[in-house]
């Protein structure tokens, strides 16, 4: 559905680095490396959302370093869209919504990094979780989002080592929030 109305495969990646993980960071040679395209084509698109003031960027030696303008009016659009797109909003509507002793749940390794793939993998924290109940949640998640997702359950206590073993976890859902 994205490509349909962005038709620049290269800006599709920078949107899902940059967007759907805040955190994130990257320069030109970084990211010609990671996406493997030339640092012209990204360089161009860089250029077009900077521009654009969807994308802030800073100096560091001879490193221009962009990331999200996450003030930008059209951020929570573009990052709610980006969502729907990865199948993100339905993990959290089906799985993590109704899931009693949930504490938080994250996205961690490739799609906490802004790659997109067919695989999402996920980091549950809460204690006495009902597990058929959340195997049936991430079934129905798949079958909506195309996508094979998979989790881990940890006690909150075990969240500190946890966070630190992923310290690129993006934190979907929060219990209370």
């Amino acid at each position: 559905m994205l490509e349909a109305l962005i038709t620049s495969k290269t800006r599709i990646k920078l949107l899902l680095k940059f967007f759907l993980n805040t955190g994130n960071t990257s320069y030109l040679r970084d990211l010609a490396s990671e996406f493997g395209e030339s640092t012209n084509a990204i360089r161009i698109e860089l250029n077009r959302m900077e521009a654009a003031g969807l994308l802030d960027a800073q100096r560091s030696g001879n490193k221009k370093i962009f990331k999200a303008n996450t003030n930008h009016p059209l951020f929570d659009g573009i990052r709610q869209l980006l969502m729907q797109h990865t199948g993100i909003e339905h993990i959290v509507d089906k799985v993590v919504k109704n899931l009693g002793g949930l504490h938080s749940a994250y996205v961690i390794n490739s799609f906490a990094r802004g790659r997109d793939g067919r695989l999402i993998e996920l980091l549950l924290l809460g204690n006495n979780l009902d597990e058929r109940y959340l195997q049936r949640m991430i079934a129905k998640a798949e079958a909506l989002s195309g996508r094979k997702i998979k989790y881990v359950l940890l006690h909150p206590a075990e969240a500190s080592d946890a966070l630190k073993k992923h310290p690129e976890a993006l934190l979907l859902w929060q219990n209370g929030q």
